[in-house]
């Protein structure tokens, strides 16, 4: 057959086979993107900070913004000096430094929790339903004048009797704030903690539809996260895993996964000494969360680290390189948020993820855009390595380790270019390739 002659095409089933194959697989289609929407395409915060509940401040912001900047000046007042303390690689040292001081002037918290559970214990009820009353008229007011983080909201009291009906109250009155001060923020973030079993999250998600139908507001507005802190979270008695159940138990109102480091370390017999985000009885429980939060959009987070870095400089020094490569270390297994518990870890962990975004850059760019002209290269990408390249350029974005003008000279991409590419929903990941 010559060059150029039309090929002939023949074909032996019937067109009712494919027909009939569609028709049996319709409940497959819809249960996938019922179960398995993806990643709902919003950013990602890096870290959430705890305040308790009775700390919290109309300043609180601010006050952790400027500590960390206090922190930098005594303890690492210029670049050569942070990149010593952290071992980070001179030839990034003065743009991270730059970054992370300008961070900490400009947003120094992407997501904030005013905590009722562990970090504000039990207190008489009249105390806490003000201190609930007066974290609502705050966070109203911040998102109102514009000082809010990009994220806030409230972690109450579990689902378990001895405290339920007091985490029920605390959530109705700080939900009712926020309304009576205007409307609820589009930030909006609950944390339900130490969930054990499925029906506790159902619970959650039940008591969110009854507020929405009181008050008029759209089915389904309200999300929460479920922080998973004990061994039950991760397996049940049949040998299932729990977390997996929890997510569908949530009926859609599940945004986020928070692994609770210490909790569940304890639940597990785990010695005081030992108790970290690294341990192997933690990297079980992320992955496991991991694997059962993929494709659902929802997010998995990782825990905290209670060595604060105090004291002198050398003590500092010590926390802040902890600090530093176990956030480093959590980037890698794609766990892109985390928990931090004092100001003095801010600049660590901003430092460890600009890090990482400004070393992968250029390469991570370079290869999106060769996919992008379907050029050649030492990597064939597919498009699922195309999702990750945009999705990792867009958490650089929205971080503040990149700049949305060198992304798009290195890569011929705007913003709304990455968005389709990092998520399939927005269209076919071929469709913008030229």
């Amino acid at each position: 057959m010559g060059q150029g002659q039309q090929e002939r095409v023949t074909t032996s089933l019937a067109g009712a086979v494919a027909e009939e194959i569609g028709a049996s697989l319709a409940p497959v289609d819809a249960e996938l993107e019922r179960r398995y929407p993806g990643d709902p395409g919003t950013r990602q915060p890096v870290h959430t900070v705890y305040v308790p509940g009775d700390a919290f401040t109309a300043d609180t912001l601010r006050d952790w913004g400027d500590r960390a900047l206090a922190a930098l000046d005594e303890h690492a007042p210029d670049a050569a000096a942070f990149a010593a303390a952290l071992g980070l690689d001179e030839t990034l040292a003065d743009d991270v430094y730059a970054r992370v001081r300008a961070k900490l002037e400009r947003e120094p918290v992407e997501d904030l929790r005013v905590d009722f559970e562990d970090g504000y214990g039990s207190r008489p009820d009249a105390e806490e339903d003000e201190a609930a009353a007066r974290a609502a008229r705050l966070i109203a007011a911040a998102y109102a004048d514009g000082t809010a983080a990009p994220y806030m909201g409230i972690r109450m009291k579990c689902m378990e009797a001895a405290v339920r009906d007091r985490g029920i109250r605390t959530l109705d009155i700080f939900l009712t704030g926020l309304l009576e001060a205007g409307a609820l923020p589009d930030g909006l973030v609950l944390t339900l903690p130490k969930v054990t079993y499925a029906e506790q999250v159902t619970a959650m998600a039940r008591l969110l539809d009854a507020f929405e139908k009181t008050r008029g507001l759209v089915p389904g507005r309200i999300g929460f996260e479920i922080q998973i802190e004990t061994s039950q979270s991760i397996l049940a008695t049949d040998g299932t895993a729990t977390v997996a159940r929890m997510i569908q138990a949530a009926e859609g109102r599940a945004t986020g996964l928070h692994y609770g480091t210490f909790d569940y370390s304890a639940c597990l017999g785990v010695s005081a000494a030992h108790q970290a985000s690294d341990h192997p009885a933690a990297d079980h429980a992320k992955a496991v969360m991991q694997v059962a939060a993929a494709g659902t959009g929802v997010r998995v987070c990782d825990g905290s680290t209670n060595v604060l870095p105090v004291g002198p400089t050398e003590k500092v020094h010590d926390a802040w390189r902890l600090h530093y490569g176990l956030t480093r270390r959590a980037l890698a297994r794609a766990y892109y948020q985390g928990w931090d518990m004092h100001p003095g870890h801010l600049p660590t962990r901003y430092a460890a993820v600009f890090a990482f975004y400004r070393e992968g850059f250029e390469r991570a760019a370079a290869r999106l855009a060769r996919y992008v002209d379907r050029a050649g290269g030492d990597v064939m990408d597919e498009p699922a390595t195309a999702k990750a390249l945009a999705g990792y350029l867009l958490r650089g974005l929205d971080c503040g380790a990149l700049d949305p003008a060198e992304v798009a000279r290195q890569t011929g991409l705007t913003r709304a270019d990455l968005e389709g590419f990092a998520s399939p929903r927005r269209g076919d990941l071929t469709a913008t390739a030229r």
